[in-house]
């Protein structure tokens, strides 16, 4: 395929999902978006005169002695929310049965910035392998949103392995002003929590937990080569051994139910979505869930 030819079909591919992102955008942003995700706190609007009801607090006191009658100062939100995506381009999310974790992955993102668009907020992104590939400020507009896409979409990693402390550590050092953080992954890389910790103290970060049902167990289907998709390692299993397939489910419940424990005691809200079902349902129940919190 001639550049030009993979550059219309990249085109192709972000008018395709924004098409087919736009029913669940208008319903997150009907399920107030607006609410779950504050802005940077509140900016002084103007001064006006008291009315019975107004919060006795916010009377300014100076202006109330020079016209001998109590007069208030109005705030209004200071919306200026950045969202970044930190989204794992590492070799572990080709795999899928139906669907690759990282076709999901980005069609998820894609709903979420949308949103932040509808809302008006700043997006940026952080492409990561075991390494930063790819660095985008947050910015507002719907050019901006498409050709952040584009990036996700076109962005051929210079690596396969993951590490997601260093992508985490990086952000924490460039990404200044407090504001959502996604980190979309399958979250298969060791020694990171305490980079999500030291993130989590300055950024709303989320997790979103992306997984194939053909990760958590093995079929009998008798002798077969495996190969890791990070480290190109091959091996010869036989999953018609009961005990081995007993082992490895073991092992994957193990290690998501350690995941589940150390977000929950950051604090971290994780939304788990698997390639084989809707993320519709998730994502919704994530966006109930948090509004109910901030009430």
């Amino acid at each position: 395929m001639n550049p030009g030819g993979n550059v219309q079909e990249i085109l192709k591919q972000v008018k395709t999902i924004e098409l087919t992102t736009k029913h669940l955008v208008d319903g997150l942003m009907a399920g107030k978006y607006h609410s779950i995700f504050k802005g940077q706190g509140i900016e002084f609007s103007e001064i006006r005169e008291y009315v019975p009801g107004d919060d006795v607090r916010a009377i300014d006191w100076n202006v109330t002695a020079r016209f001998n009658r109590p007069f208030v100062k109005e705030f209004i939100e200071e919306r200026d929310l950045q969202v970044y995506f930190a989204f794992d381009a590492s070799g572990s999310g080709e795999f899928g049965d139906r669907v690759s974790k990282k076709k999901k992955a980005i069609e998820l993102a894609a709903t979420l910035m949308f949103s932040a668009l509808r809302n008006n907020d700043k997006v940026g992104l952080l492409l990561f392998t075991d390494r930063v590939e790819c660095f985008i400020p947050a910015r507002k507009g719907r050019r901006h949103v498409l050709k952040t896409l584009s990036t996700i979409l076109s962005h051929s990693p210079a690596s396969k392995r993951t590490d997601i402390g260093c992508a985490l550590s990086y952000l924490s050092r460039v990404v200044k002003k407090r504001g959502v953080v996604f980190i979309v992954s399958d979250f298969l890389s060791e020694n990171f929590l305490r980079e999500m910790k030291i993130l989590k103290s300055r950024q709303d970060v989320i997790a979103i937990n992306m997984s194939d049902p053909r990760e958590s167990e093995i079929p009998d289907v008798g002798m077969i080569r495996l190969e890791d998709e990070e480290t190109g390692e091959q091996i010869l299993l036989d999953t018609s051994d009961t005990a081995f397939r007993e082992r490895y489910a073991k092992s994957v419940r193990d290690h998501n139910m350690k995941l589940t424990r150390e977000f929950r005691k950051l604090k971290i809200d994780t939304v788990n979505i698997q390639t084989h079902e809707p993320y519709e349902m998730q994502l919704r129940r994530f966006f109930k869930t948090r509004q109910g919190r901030v009430r």
